[in-house]
Formats: C-alpha cells, structure tokens, sequence
C-alpha cells in the first residue's frame, strides 16, 4: 500500500491479490451505475454483494479530483456548442 499526501489531502493505491488482508475479502454491498432509480426499492435495485479483492486488481482512492481536460481541442465541436447540449446524447 502507498500514501500520497498532498497537503492534508489522503489519497492511496492499494494493490490487491493473494496478500488482500482478510476485511477487504468479506463480502460487501457495492452501488450500482446506470440504474432505474426507485425509491421504493433502492436497497434490492442499487446495490449488490461483491468482492472486492476478486473484482479489482488494484484500488485508487483520491480524497480530490477534477475534470480532465483535452491536451489539444481537436473536436468540431470546440467552435459551437453541441446539437445534443445540454444533453450529451
């Protein structure tokens, strides 16, 4: 496991496999992307059981992000705004 600690900030990398400790082994609820929001059954239609140790390689953790930015504005769409906006479909 790495610490990187800019400022007060924590952020890590945690290397997973065969020397996972035991806690991040267990069984746990992860949310999920992209679904149906219904409140009346958020628990049984957002989350499920997973492992985390046999789903990732690897986890990064950054307490702050942003967004990335293009390193040159190649897109046709850097003059105009988008047909879709503000949509993004």
């Amino acid at each position: 496991m790495s610490f990187i600690k800019p400022g007060k900030q924590l952020s890590f990398f945690l290397e997973l496999g065969e020397r996972t400790p035991a806690i991040l082994r267990l069984p746990r609820l992860e949310r999920a992307i992209g679904v149906l929001y219904l409140p009346q059954s958020g628990r049984q239609s957002h989350y499920f059981f997973c492992e985390l140790a046999r789903q990732f390689d690897a986890v990064f953790h950054f307490d702050r992000i942003h967004a990335l930015e293009p390193l040159e504005n190649a897109s046709q769409w850097a003059r105009e705004t988008p047909e879709t906006y503000p949509f993004g479909v």
